[in-house]
């Protein structure tokens, strides 16, 4: 059997050594447009000059040479073949497949503001590649402009200050983190990155640049007419899955790569895992999809259904934060609970008795709980603010009944 696999993420790293845990003699091949395998969730610490690239490679050293995968590496796939069950790579190598898995994972968006995606000091925060131009372009003192405030914008304003530069952060929404906190979470993070040297512009948008004769950034332009000058300028205004190869193929798609419960595409033999997939945003969830895939790739059926909503947690300058679940979703039934003290933030949402989503700002112990509560849909044994004070002590153990769940309190 030949294995061919896409992408060398979490998805593509964790469906190779799983494929080669279940069959020893198969011929595994891993192609990836990266030269170097890496912690997306580590680039910050790169940029910063925290780790090197070295130590942000979330593999062993001999990973590909103790397993016995040939890494294509620097190669990115640009079509697929289905009905000579082979893709085609950038330097128009053919590699044939018996089985293919495509963890291509995804690429930034630039927005379509004038001159923004012919300016040549424009970077993307996504892969090595883009944190090592940022870092030869970047020295003390230099003035950026970063687009975009969710995790990915604020990891890199995060490790730009550590580099001795004070950006200036634009954002559309009115607040900072819109997708992973509320508002008063997300302030009390403005805070500490304005008191570090950041500043913001929210809600704001990009409406122009102007250029330089080499044709580089001089000044993002907003709609209220500001000109931000900046020395170079980042965007983390979003992702698409890197399905573009995918045009011409049988492989359905929408937004994303269209899989089944067995991480199977509409073509046979053809499976998809990680971001490529569109299910879910964090590691773990990548990683588990790799191995399901893989598991199917090797005939043994294995269904993934980890589909839960989606688990975020950030730490910026020493003061954590969870969030899992949409913190500002509003239905008509939905339970608002809080707790405020000195130094915690706590936020619930509850309907009909089930915990929907939960937010913890300073002490973020417990988490497990929470999330096996969103993930299975349990009724909660607590009400009001006492849900803040669960613990595995309260449970001894819980009973599937009526398609549900019920829990045995002590």
């Amino acid at each position: 059997m030949r294995y061919v696999v896409v992408g060398a993420g979490a998805a593509g790293i964790s469906a190779a050594r799983t494929l080669r845990q279940l069959d020893r003699e198969g011929d595994i091949v891993l192609v990836s447009k990266d030269d170097k395998v890496h912690s997306r969730c580590m680039l910050h610490k790169y940029l910063g000059g925290q780790r090197t690239a070295g130590e942000i490679d979330f593999t062993p050293p001999d990973f590909f040479e103790s397993l016995g995968i040939d890494w294509i590496a620097g190669k990115a796939m640009t079509r697929l073949h289905c009905e000579e069950e082979r893709i085609e790579l950038d330097d128009g190598t053919l590699i044939p497949y018996d089985r293919l898995l495509i963890c291509s994972g995804a690429y930034y968006l630039v927005p379509p503001v004038p001159g923004l995606r012919e300016a040549g000091n424009v970077y993307g925060f996504r892969d090595l590649s883009d944190a090592e131009a940022i870092k030869n372009a970047a020295g003390p003192g230099m003035k950026a402009v970063i687009i975009g405030s969710g995790l990915v914008g604020m990891d890199a304003a995060y490790a730009l200050l550590e580099k001795g530069i004070s950006p200036v952060i634009v954002e559309m929404a009115d607040r900072i983190l819109p997708l992973q906190l509320d508002g008063l979470a997300a302030a009390e993070y403005q805070k500490l990155f304005e008191t570090h040297g950041c500043r913001f512009r929210l809600p704001a948008k990009a409406s122009g640049t102007r250029l330089d004769a080499d044709g580089n950034a001089r000044a993002l332009i907003l709609d209220t007419g500001e000109e931000l000058e900046c020395d170079f300028i980042i965007v983390a205004a979003g992702v698409r899955p890197e399905i573009r190869f995918l045009e011409n193929s049988r492989v359905g798609t929408g937004r994303a790569i269209t899989v089944n419960q067995y991480m199977e595409t509409t073509v046979p033999h053809v499976y998809g895992a990680g971001d490529v997939c569109g299910l879910s945003g964090i590691w773990p969830n990548a990683m588990k999809q790799g191995v399901a895939a893989a598991k199917n790739m090797c005939g043994i059926p294995t269904v993934y259904d980890d589909t839960y909503a989606m688990k975020n947690t950030m730490n910026f300058f020493g003061l954590p934060a969870l969030c899992i679940g949409d913190i500002n979703r509003r239905g008509d039934g939905t339970q608002v609970i809080t707790e405020e003290d000195r130094c915690n933030y706590r936020k619930a949402l509850v309907e009909d008795g089930i915990l929907k989503s939960i937010l913890l700002l300073g002490d973020i112990s417990g988490s497990g709980i929470y999330q096996y509560l969103i993930k299975n849909q349990i009724k909660l044994p607590v009400t009001g603010r006492d849900i803040f004070r669960l613990s595995f002590a309260d449970f001894y153990g819980f009973d599937k009944a009526d398609g549900g769940y019920a829990w045995n309190c002590l």
